[in-house]
């Protein structure tokens, strides 16, 4: 056999399904972290609880100034006696082999949003944390799924995503070449976990099903929010049927022009569904496999052939000939997930009580047209 592949072949395997954070508290769980350590000899340990019991103190201490010796003391004093390697939480990430000590739930959670006020104030963060969220397709729904996690605006999140990653998915998902291969929602709770791994997430590898939808929308208690980010016509139509049915709103963007679309079948049980675009079309063809023709005419419907950008316009009869599907740019995803995050935010907040579209065009607004030119003369393009 040859040297290299022999090598290869008996390298360690990359961990390619756990995303669970796993749990040591002391002294109770004293002896499992010993164990851990023993069994696991290449863990990388991460030790910086110090740093946090500083950021603590300032958070619970607003207007004190302290110098750092008394900022040092301050920290040292919170530990009321308990010994700094029992308090907070060792938290293990299998697929990683990292051992982190953070500040237990509460305490992380108060200090990680510390900086999201007044934008949101500690009661309206306390409200998002009892919060579901759901969120099918991981493209832009990575995107929309970090945002929210970031925030800390939910309690749990549902992903669900049949698909792996791809190369080809690296233009738009920031991921590392390293996870290729590894499921897009694995990825996805993997990551939400290194950010917050008190956060719950319920994964749905194989994506969503007619036989599973419902178990998506209401299973461990009903959804606040939906929202769709997928890429199949008939997970788009039955997901908004079943939502509409749980009295469920959905929220969903198209990563072109910045389309934000919010359908409040909560408020509006009666709502027809995606604002009536679909009126007239045989939704029965979505009860089977489509080809990309047949999507065509749903897909227009959608997206709106009249509203759409010019080069998504000239792309979709490109589908299947000259390109292999609909085209997505990162800098779209990411705009897409941030206007979803607030959209979802202030749905939750009661401060956005309506359905409709809304377009934030960059190419419009960010334009020789609406410029504004606080101070001298309007710079000239080179001829």
């Amino acid at each position: 056999m040859d040297p290299l592949h022999e090598a290869l072949k008996g390298a360690s395997a990359a961990d390619r399904t756990s995303f669970r954070p796993v749990f040591h508290r002391l002294p109770a769980d004293r002896e499992g972290l010993v164990d851990l350590l023993k069994r696991e000899p290449r863990v990388q340990v991460f030790d910086h609880l110090h740093g946090q019991l500083t950021e603590l103190v300032r958070s619970l201490n607003p207007s004190v100034r302290y110098t750092p010796a008394e900022l040092d003391a301050a920290a040292t004093a919170h530990l009321n006696g308990t010994p700094a390697e029992e308090y907070g939480v060792w938290v293990y990430y299998p697929w990683a082999q990292r051992l982190v000590h953070l500040l237990d739930e509460q305490e992380f959670a108060l200090v990680r949003t510390d900086r999201n006020r007044n934008k949101i104030t500690r009661e309206e963060q306390a409200l998002l944390a009892t919060k579901k969220v759901g969120v099918i397709g991981l493209s832009v729904g990575q995107s929309v799924s970090l945002t929210m996690a970031l925030e800390r605006s939910f309690g749990e999140i549902r992903l669900a995503d049949f698909d792996t990653l791809e190369l080809s998915n690296l233009n738009r998902i920031r991921s590392g070449v390293h996870h290729l291969g590894v499921s897009k929602v694995v990825n996805v709770a993997r990551e939400i976990a290194e950010i917050d791994p008190f956060l719950k997430v319920t994964c749905y590898e194989e994506g969503i099903t007619r036989a599973n939808i419902d178990q998506f929308l209401t299973e461990g208690g009903k959804l606040d929010v939906l929202v769709e980010e997928c890429d199949s016509v008939d997970v788009k139509i039955y997901a908004r049927q079943r939502a509409k049915a749980f009295g469920i709103p959905v929220i969903m963007d198209t990563s072109d022009r910045g389309l934000i679309d919010v359908e409040r079948f909560d408020l509006e049980p009666e709502r027809p569904l995606l604002h009536g675009l679909l009126e007239g079309l045989d939704l029965s063809v979505v009860e089977r496999p489509m080809t990309n023709q047949e999507k065509l005419p749903f897909m227009g419907r959608i997206v709106g052939m009249e509203t759409i950008s010019d080069r998504m316009k000239a792309s979709l009869p490109e589908l299947g000939r000259t390109i292999t599907t609909w085209p997505q740019l990162a800098s779209g995803v990411v705009l897409g997930g941030a206007i979803v995050g607030e959209v979802y935010r202030r749905i939750l907040l009661d401060e956005l009580r309506i359905s409709g579209r809304w377009w934030n065009d960059t190419t419009e607004s960010i334009s020789p047209a609406n410029a504004h030119h606080l101070t001298g003369s309007p710079i000239e393009p080179n001829p």
